[in-house]
């Protein structure tokens, strides 16, 4: 059985997604370029110019959740800890899942396993979290949500998983009012919104890209109506079908994605 290259950052994972891309393009099928069966959620994308990794989740083949502490109540912080994890052998994506303080607690809210483990912030201040509008990804069994905080909890919705960040990328089909094409601010950034009530989709950029970029992605390449901001720079993959597993710094809290047992 071929090995799994785990990266020790991001450029040599991002050499082979790029190799993926090109056979892809010459017509190999993706299946076979990279080894894996088509159940597998992550494929390379081209859009504007960059190079991405998106993972689309189909919620009835898939559980989604969220991870923060280990069973010894300690923060996982990376990919490599989350995969000693009993959940690891189903683990067929992550990301890293929201802004979080040094300590690698939550900027805002978290709910695990049905559990508010952090409240919701709707302060004001500086930095991504806080251009709002900024949103919620939620988790209820089988459906996932993306919304604006404020609707999100005029709603009350009683999640399984849920975990703040900002901005918005997309909200009902438009692009956040703040975002500019022109923007020079370009990192490595990663996302997630939502198709649908089933179907959940991540994106990272292998490339430094601008908000308005990653969020048009979404909208107009991955057909997601919302879609919120994750990070940037710290931005992480873990997608063994792909042989990666990025090991950038220590993150907080961590999405994966689940194959249900049959």
């Amino acid at each position: 059985m071929k090995s799994i290259i785990f990266t020790l950052g991001r450029a040599f994972s991002r050499t082979a997604t790029i190799l993926l891309t090109v056979l892809i393009a010459l017509g190999l099928p993706a299946s076979r370029a990279a080894a894996q069966p088509d159940s597998d959620p992550c494929r390379p994308v081209q859009y504007a110019g960059s190079t991405f990794v998106a993972c689309t989740v189909d919620l009835r083949k898939y559980e989604v959740r969220l991870f923060w502490r280990g069973p010894d109540g300690e923060v996982l912080g990376s990919f490599d800890r989350l995969r000693a994890t009993p959940e690891a052998s189903r683990l067929a994506v992550a990301m890293n899942a929201g802004m979080y303080h040094e300590d690698r607690s939550p900027v805002g809210l978290y709910v695990e396993n049905g559990k508010q483990l952090k409240a919701a912030n709707t302060r004001n201040g500086p930095g991504n979290f806080h251009l709002k509008p900024n949103g919620i990804f939620y988790v209820n069994g089988r459906q996932a949500g993306v919304l604006e905080t404020g609707t999100y909890l005029k709603r009350k919705i009683m999640p399984d998983f849920a975990t703040q960040s900002g901005p918005m990328l997309v909200i009902n089909g438009k692009i956040h009012p703040q975002f500019s094409e022109q923007s020079t601010s370009r990192k490595i950034r990663n996302g997630v919104g939502v198709k649908g009530q089933d179907t959940v989709v991540f994106a990272i950029s292998e490339d430094p890209v601008t908000f308005s970029t990653l969020a048009r992605l979404f909208r107009d390449e991955l057909g997601c109506p919302n879609a919120l901001f994750l990070d940037g720079s710290v931005s992480s993959l873990y997608a063994p079908a792909l042989e990666r597993m990025d090991t950038l710094m220590p993150m907080g809290p961590i999405v994966g994605a689940l194959r249900r047992r049959p």
